[in-house]
């Protein structure tokens, strides 16, 4: 007997138009979900899909649960990110998302929704540093079969501005379009608050905290849902 549940999906750092964005699958997790969950990740074959196992009212924290299409991660960024903004589009009051790695804080400023992580709770990138933003446009995904890579050069060194693209193979993600674990390890590297444009469009904000916490941030917008029949 088959059973359907609902996904959310809405796309994680857009540009300002909401154009772009990394898709997300969003769950609200059910009796139909538990012990699913890496099944349901790879079947979507999103770079990630959230599962919501709760949220208290009281203390405005929700808990949640991340697959890549291979595996699960302690934490990550643009699911936190997507997840926040679309509990709180729900109406919903959110200080922190609790994730495997530990407490993530939240905020909003306009459009824009930020978490609070710590660098180390992402996983460990190859930093590939390049002369010039044309260099990272010409690297093929299909050259990258292990790991988890991290391609940049700066736009606007003085401003900030890097270039940026993300091959996690190892994740079972040929390319990433925007990463925020990442954001906020490069921007504990470099030591420097960020703009990114990362992938064919996406766009991160970071803020450099302390030498290990960072605060990262984008625009999110809603897409579609998708109901999908569980075998």
């Amino acid at each position: 007997m088959s059973e359907t549940i609902d996904v959310d999906v809405v796309r994680v750092f857009t540009d300002e138009t909401g154009d772009f964005g990394n898709e997300l699958g969003v769950i609200e997790s059910t009796g139909s979900s538990l012990g699913r969950e890496q099944e349901i990740a790879n079947t979507l074959g999103f770079s990630e899909t959230v599962f919501v196992d709760g949220i208290d009212d009281e203390l405005f924290t929700a808990r949640i649960r991340i697959f890549t299409p291979l595996k699960e991660l302690p934490f990550a960024g643009h699911p936190s990110v997507g997840t926040a903004w679309l509990i709180a589009r729900q109406g919903i009051q959110l200080w922190a998302l609790r994730e495997k790695a530990g407490e993530v804080m939240v905020d909003f400023e306009g459009d824009i929704t930020w978490i609070t992580a710590r660098s180390e709770w992402g996983p460990d990138f190859h930093w590939i540093p390049l002369d010039s933003p044309g260099e990272v446009d010409a690297l093929d995904p299909a050259d990258f079969t292990e790991g988890q890579h991290f391609a940049y050069a700066w736009i606007d060194e003085g401003a900030g501005w890097l270039r940026a693209r993300m091959f996690a193979p190892e994740m079972g993600i040929a390319e990433d379009q925007a990463t925020g674990a990442a954001a906020a390890s490069i921007t504990s590297y470099l030591k420097r608050h960020l703009t990114i444009l990362q992938g064919e469009g996406s766009v991160l904000f970071t803020n450099l905290v302390s030498h290990d916490l960072v605060r990262v941030g984008g625009h999110t917008v809603y897409d579609r849902r998708v109901r999908l029949e569980l075998q």
